[in-house]
């Protein structure tokens, strides 16, 4: 085999892990991107339940008290 031969050989070697990285890099960019778009509908999602548990604890803050008064009516 001729020095020749073993650089081009090497070379399609090296060609092909860089074909194979630069599909790595890209799959890993479409995931990155999937995982942010899944992390923004979670902090969103997770807002919206705050939110609501709030609403909730105020209510039963407002029940209580009413009972409360009703209790020191009757």
């Amino acid at each position: 085999m001729s020095n020749n031969d073993i650089e081009n050989t090497d070379l399609g070697a090296l060609e092909a892990r860089v074909d194979e990285l630069i599909g790595t890099v890209s799959q890993l960019k479409s995931e990155n991107s999937a995982l942010r778009n899944q992390q923004d509908s979670l902090v969103n999602e997770r807002a919206v339940l705050i939110e609501k548990t709030e609403q909730a604890r105020t209510r039963i803050e407002s029940m209580i008290s009413r009972l409360r008064s009703m209790e020191t009516r009757a």
